[in-house]
């Protein structure tokens, strides 16, 4: 997936997370924890898993001595496996989110 797409996908699941954040305040008034409060975390560690990555990735190709090539690989591998699990995550959400919304009340 291009880089483009990605930080297409990461702004879309913020917006989500974002819209969502208004019901975050009632949750958290009751005590309990907020489903927006969870994913809005969820996004924030895989963005910053991909920016680790990327960061890694030009320190590696500026020639820096203290990254190691694998250390790049790994990073990227982990920043993309979580990307996926992310997409996945949404996917699920979305299908369950359209079943509810077509049942008859």
């Amino acid at each position: 997936m291009a880089a483009a797409g990605l930080q297409a996908l990461v702004q879309q699941m913020q917006s989500v997370a974002q819209q969502a954040g208004g019901h975050q305040a009632a949750a958290q008034q009751a005590g309990g924890v907020s489903f927006a409060g969870e994913l809005k975390g969820a996004i924030d560690r895989i963005d910053g898993m991909k920016q680790t990555a990327e960061a890694k990735a030009v320190a590696f190709s500026r020639g820096d001595s203290n990254v190691a090539l694998n250390d790049v690989m790994v990073d990227m591998q982990k920043a993309s496996v979580s990307m996926e699990m992310g997409i996945q995550v949404r996917n699920r959400v979305l299908s369950a989110y359209r079943e509810i919304m077509s049942m008859q009340v």
